[in-house]
């Protein structure tokens, strides 16, 4: 198993009063690199949406092996390249067959949300 990369130092700041939970499955802080630009300085939407399919498949809180059965993204505001962003999502409903969540992607430094998510995991 590798070693996962040190956080960046405004990761390391930010998260070092917090306790590490284990609900959510190894989730990282977002850096969206300059490849993926779309719009003029802004991260191209499908990359916004991977990422949120990312954060919404952590949060599942189910121990079994599930997919992304639909995403509805919502763009809120350009999500900036090379920047803090932080990903949050919530658990909403546990069904027999599926899970429902919620998630967003915050700018870390002003905790503004740049999109959001609903999906449905099977």
């Amino acid at each position: 198993m590798p070693t996962p990369e040190p956080l960046p130092k405004v990761f390391r700041v930010r998260f070092a009063h917090l306790e590490e939970q284990f609900l959510t499955k190894e989730l990282s802080p977002i850096l969206v690199p300059r490849r993926y630009e779309g719009p003029r300085a802004a991260a191209h939407g499908g990359i916004v949406t991977a990422y949120l399919d990312e954060v919404l498949a952590a949060v599942r809180a189910t121990d079994r092996l599930s997919v992304t059965g639909e995403i509805t993204v919502r763009f809120v505001k350009p999500v900036p390249l090379e920047t803090p962003i932080l990903g949050r999502g919530r658990l909403t409903a546990r069904h027999d067959r599926y899970v429902d969540v919620q998630g967003s992607l915050e700018e870390l430094a002003t905790s503004r949300v740049l999109a959001r998510a609903r999906g449905r995991f099977f």
